[in-house]
């Protein structure tokens, strides 16, 4: 993981998973690389060389235990 000379984040090493919350049908999946320290990335499966979400591993978790009570 670094940054590169305009301030994005290269996420080299990340392994991406589908999403445990990803539908299964070809429709709205999220991958996510927990793999790197210091980082969560977030990424649309449908996109995998597009633009990725990054996270600080507590923001991470405090949104995920939001989500999962909201449900």
């Amino acid at each position: 993981m670094e940054l590169n000379g305009g301030g994005v984040m290269e996420l080299h090493g990340a392994r991406w998973r589908k999403s445990s919350r990803s539908s299964g049908n070809g429709g709205a999946c999220v991958e996510v690389a927990d793999n790197l320290p210091g980082v969560i990335g977030v990424r649309d499966s449908k996109d995998p060389t597009g633009p990725a979400l990054t996270f600080a591993p507590r923001s991470w978790r405090l949104f995920v235990t939001h989500l999962t009570h909201s449900a």
